[in-house]
């Protein structure tokens, strides 16, 4: 992701090191900033320490301390190891007098506990601004370019900017980048804001996924992309380069592309909502999980009531930070679930998912690092298993892959048909860098048909606070200390993925070489940091590699809303030939599609020779293939 600031790069665990020793410890009442935490209504099911759990008949000024007091520690904690899950069990948080008005920071989940989203109501706001560093100028850069790795799911905001200054209560702030989803959530009573302006600029943002949720007047501003999916809008305000919809009552239309750049599909073809936490009767812990559905449009929860099976807690087998992976691996043999309670799990040998409709749930953005070129995750060539809400870091000595789903041409002519029931990927994120130097072949393999995936962010990290060799926290190391070749390897047939966000790796991002695959919104960026030409050149003398390549034997693809961007800022002059490649045949379908200079670097097509080039005169101003092949 495009980093403007210095800044940036240079504040990490070192820089919060203080804010983090004070720590926040969740089970005392250490004055307003840190409000002890409500009674779970049942002691055994106690998810750890960074999991709160809170009850309306709490006052809001304590629940209010609570979240301020978490924000307070993860709004700046980019790279740090601190997770947080904020779970609100049915009820309305906040009076109009008195709204809860959250905001929300770094590795945090906030989410419902209702089986609807109208079952928890928070009277206020859950908000995202804009986050403010400061330039190697002493300049103020406010943007949220970086604004990453946080949740919201499954609740109601009745808007209320109660005690807000006049520009602060116009609207419920998103201002959000890659890797933050919103799940059903439903927005009344103001404005959704995907752009923070009421902070100053620049402002900038590049995000973000919308699913199964539901608003009144979206304000597009500046975000770059966007995925909205099977969801309901009143108005959609602009788009800058790549704005997607799927599935979305309201929509506007693709008339007049790339003016306004929309690309619209009136259903969705195919997709599952992720799981979630719900409580039944009793208050007990329960995880909904909800089924496989095709063609489909606007919410789930407004239809059917989000059609699937309720598992309860007992069925999973739950996991911290200290528990080992030979423990998970016999839980997962045994016939468990696995759920990820809030932190960073070290990971030296792969977590094996095996059984068909095996469901591994992270909360708080449970991460799985790679120890010692371990594979932190497979996946068997089986049907309906669901991994959702898992971060998976590179380590510092070079894995294979990060996440395998079957082997290759493991499950080609096997029995069983996993078309109704495809193994799902929702809101797994990928790191390569960042937080510490990562190594990894590959990130994302997929092998197995039938896969969904359903909103990633496969990250080879343009910044972090990696300690070189040195001790240098420069670009001109990055290139051959974090080496992530491949981001995305699709060999499965009948794959589809539904908001795929690939960036920065060092061959080919994404490479599509099964058959009948999908994607629905793609949005890449280039290696910022090849040192020389020939480090971007193909073996065959071709200028860079791709953004996304579908493989020369496919036959039948289609991709709708791609962008791939290119910022060479350690060597301006690179080039690089096409943003996309793909077989001229009919029966694949490239829709809309764009590439764009950031700042520095050359793409001369966007598709194939297809397409202007992108330079240095052009900055900011994309170039676009309405359709390849051309009609």
């Amino acid at each position: 992701m495009l980093n403007l600031t210095t800044a940036t790069r240079t504040l990490g665990r070192r820089a919060l090191a203080p804010a983090l020793a004070a720590g926040l410890v969740l089970a005392s009442a250490a004055g307003p900033a840190a409000a002890a935490p409500p009674q779970r209504a049942d002691p055994a099911q106690d998810l750890g320490a960074n999991v709160t759990v809170f009850d309306p008949s709490m006052p809001v000024a304590d629940i209010q301390a609570r979240v301020d007091a978490v924000y307070a520690q993860q709004k700046d904690n980019q790279f740090g190891e601190e997770r947080y899950a904020l779970l609100f069990r049915p009820g309305t948080y906040g009076t109009d007098d008195q709204p809860l008005q959250m905001k929300v920071g770094y590795y945090t989940e906030v989410a419902g506990l209702g089986a609807s989203p109208d079952d928890v109501t928070i009277n206020g706001k859950v908000e995202v601004y804009n986050r403010c560093l400061t330039n190697d100028d002493g300049t103020p850069n406010c943007i949220a370019l970086d604004n990453f790795w946080r949740t919201i799911s499954n609740l109601h905001i009745a808007v209320n900017g109660t005690g807000q200054d006049g520009c602060r209560a116009s609207a419920n702030f998103w201002a959000v980048s890659q890797a933050v989803p919103m799940r059903r959530v439903d927005v009344t009573g103001g404005n959704l804001s995907l752009q923070d302006y009421c902070t100053a600029g620049p402002q900038f943002a590049s995000g973000g996924f919308i699913a199964d949720s539901r608003a009144g007047t979206v304000i597009n501003g500046s975000q770059q992309q966007w995925l909205i999916r099977n969801s309901e809008v009143g108005t959609w305000t602009n788009g800058v380069w790549n704005q997607v919809f799927s599935g979305v009552e309201g929509a506007p239309t693709e008339d007049g592309f790339p003016t306004p750049p929309y690309t619209v599909l009136d259903e969705t073809p195919v997709s599952r909502e992720k799981p979630y936490l719900t409580t039944d009767a009793r208050g007990r812990f329960e995880v909904v999980v909800p089924a496989a559905q095709r063609g489909t449009r606007g919410t789930s929860w407004e239809q059917d009531g989000t059609s699937g099976r309720t598992l309860p807690l007992r069925d999973f087998f739950v996991a911290s930070p200290s528990t080992s992976v030979k423990d998970m691996d016999n839980a997962l043999a045994r016939g468990k679930n696995l759920l990820l309670t809030p932190g960073v799990y070290d990971v030296d040998r792969t977590i094996a998912v095996k059984r068909a409709g095996t469901v591994v749930l992270g909360l708080g953005h449970a991460t799985l690092t790679a120890v010692g070129g371990a594979v932190p995750m497979t996946v068997a060539d089986v049907p309906g298993v669901v991994v959702a809400g898992v971060t998976i870091d590179a380590g510092t000595t070079e894995s294979p892959v990060l996440l395998q789903v079957g082997k290759k041409n493991g499950n080609h002519g096997r029995a069983h048909d996993a078309a109704d029931d495809p193994t799902t990927l929702s809101d797994v994120f990928f790191r390569v860098g960042g937080p510490h130097v990562g190594k990894a072949d590959t990130a994302l393999e997929v092998n197995s048909d039938d896969v969904l995936v359903d909103h990633t962010w496969v990250w080879r990290g343009d910044h972090g606070v990696e300690d070189f060799s040195g001790g240098f926290l420069g670009d001109d190391e990055r290139w051959a200390v974090n080496t992530g070749r491949q981001g995305v390897v699709v060999h499965g047939d009948d794959v589809t993925a539904t908001g795929l966000f690939v960036e920065h790796f060092q061959k080919v991002n994404t490479t599509w070489d099964g058959e009948r695959g999908t994607t629905v919104l793609y949005q890449n960026e280039l290696p910022y940091d090849p040192p020389t030409q020939a480090d971007w050149t193909q073996p065959d003398g071709t200028l860079g590699y791709p953004g996304y390549k579908v493989g020369d034997a496919v036959t039948t693809h289609r991709l709708y809303g791609g962008g791939s961007y290119v910022y060479n800022r350690n060597n301006p002059s690179i080039v690089t030939e096409n943003g996309f490649e793909a077989p001229t045949t009919p029966g694949v379908q490239l829709h809309h599609l764009l590439t764009v200079n950031l700042g520095a670097g050359t793409t001369r097509h966007v598709v194939e020779g297809v397409g202007g080039q992108v330079d240095n005169s052009n900055t900011g101003t994309p170039q676009y293939v309405v359709d390849y092949p051309v009609r």
